[in-house]
């Protein structure tokens, strides 16, 4: 890193307001960015559409670490950066657009950004972190914030499809915080950009070769509505987003970078209610305050450490 990008850092770090309106701006693109995959459906197989995306979003971002001179991973870590690009990228958003097809965006987000619940349940078994009674409540009342969901869609007559579509994403997101455990035991000594970069680079390679296998003959629509839902969640979304959130993550504590993504499923709820229509339900709002209150609680107190690898 150079000497002006350095002073920038320091500059930076003492201007806690433009953090802050950093991490306002990000989760506004990623709430809105739920909008646009939905959107993006009507054009496209949800593979297609995850290939074009995290294609475009992994050459932008091997561009901006070529540029910031990051280089290559160490060999011994590539098979590493390979696993979190499955779980992570290919295992994550194969789900989640797949349950896009039956699911509401906005409820959606919220099911998805249930990982920090299941994180710090996978981080007292794998990584020997003690599951104190803020973590056990927070998780307890978070569980029922996703039962609520669930629950309510239940009695409410649900179709099977739109239930299967809602454990999918929650299988996602279960996907999601193992990557992140596996990422503080395999690579978290590497430069964050470097890891998101390549792991991205292997999901993407492995979301194409699903998308041949399972979309072949799958419709695709490519106009100037297509090609936007496209560069937007590729270059903005991913890539651009994912590189000022990796510089956020090193100016600021863990646990206010994760607590901080609450913003995003609340955010995805109001775009998706005003620009989609959808109506938010007592069943999904309980349950999204539910387990926005039992991430909150579980994350209060917990010690500072390494950070985790966050999309």
């Amino acid at each position: 890193m150079g000497k002006r990008s350095k002073q920038f850092i320091e500059k930076l770090q003492k201007n806690r307001t433009l953090i802050g309106s950093l991490i306002l701006i990000i989760t506004l693109l990623w709430g809105y960015a739920w909008v646009l995959m939905k959107q993006a459906l009507d054009y496209m197989g949800p593979f297609t559409f995850s290939s074009f995306r995290f294609g475009v979003g992994a050459i932008t971002l091997l561009v901006v670490a070529w540029i910031m001179k990051v280089g290559l991973p160490p060999k011994h870590y590539w098979k590493h950066i390979f696993v979190i690009g499955i779980l992570q990228t290919a295992i994550v958003f194969l789900l989640v657009m797949y349950g896009l097809r039956f699911v509401d965006a906005g409820k959606s987000s919220v099911l998805l950004y249930s990982m920090p619940m299941w994180s710090s349940l996978l981080a007292a078994k794998y990584l020997n972190e003690r599951l104190t009674l803020a973590k056990s409540s927070g998780l307890i009342i978070g569980m029922l914030g996703l039962l609520t969901i669930l629950g309510w869609d239940i009695w409410m007559g649900q179709s099977i499809e739109i239930i299967i579509g809602e454990v999918l994403i929650i299988i996602a997101a279960i996907s999601w915080a193992i990557a992140n455990i596996y990422y503080r035991k395999k690579v978290q000594d590497l430069p964050q950009l470097q890891v998101s970069a390549f792991q991205m680079f292997f999901g993407t390679i492995a979301i194409m070769v699903v998308t041949l296998i399972m979309e072949p003959n799958e419709q695709l629509l490519l106009n100037a509505q297509s090609i936007y839902y496209i560069l937007f969640t590729g270059i903005f979304a991913s890539a651009l987003c994912f590189t000022v959130w990796f510089l956020i993550l090193s100016l600021i504590d863990m646990v206010s970078a994760t607590i901080s993504t609450l913003l995003v499923p609340m955010f995805g709820l109001i775009f998706s209610s005003f620009l989609l229509g959808e109506k938010i339900t007592l069943g999904v709002f309980a349950g999204s305050v539910m387990i926005i209150i039992g991430i909150i609680i579980a994350q209060i107190n917990q010690p500072m450490r390494g950070k985790p690898l966050e999309e």
